[in-house]
């Protein structure tokens, strides 16, 4: 945790440099995004090889426990052109996907839900991560 109360991030320099990229589009230049921006500045970033295999990155599989529930679920995190509004895909651009970046097992989210309510999620693990299979340049 960081002083803020905030998780630790740690971030592939490859996503890095795509995400920046990506928010430098005129599309993406809205006060809606100075999250992902501020989560990106405040990131350790490391080389796709260094990744630990337990950090949510770009295309990772990881499983979340609904820390009420106890309902378990698996969410992939995707670029906005791979949203295709299935329920196991988040985007990057969405609030909750901004904030799953960079988180490793074990660690919590606060997670948005309809109404003003909220939810926290616990990371259980990660089921697929490209830097853990040898993807490096995806």
């Amino acid at each position: 945790m960081t002083e803020t109360g905030r998780p630790t991030l740690v971030l592939s320099r490859l996503d890095c440099d795509r995400l920046e990229a990506l928010l430098e589009q005129p599309a993406y230049s809205g006060a809606q995004y100075d999250p992902l921006r501020d989560e990106l500045a405040r990131a350790e970033v490391r080389e796709p090889r260094d990744m630990p295999p337990d950090a949510i990155t770009m295309n990772s599989t990881a499983r979340f426990r609904d820390e009420a529930t106890g309902e378990e679920r698996e969410l992939t995190l995707v670029y906005p052109r791979d949203a295709d509004g299935s329920p196991d895909k988040v985007s990057i651009l969405a609030p909750v996907g901004s904030a799953l970046l960079g988180l490793r097992a074990g660690q919590t989210i606060d997670w948005p839900l309809p109404g003003g309510r909220s939810t926290r999620l616990q990371v259980l693990g990660i089921r697929y991560q490209p830097e853990a299979a040898g993807e490096f340049h995806r």
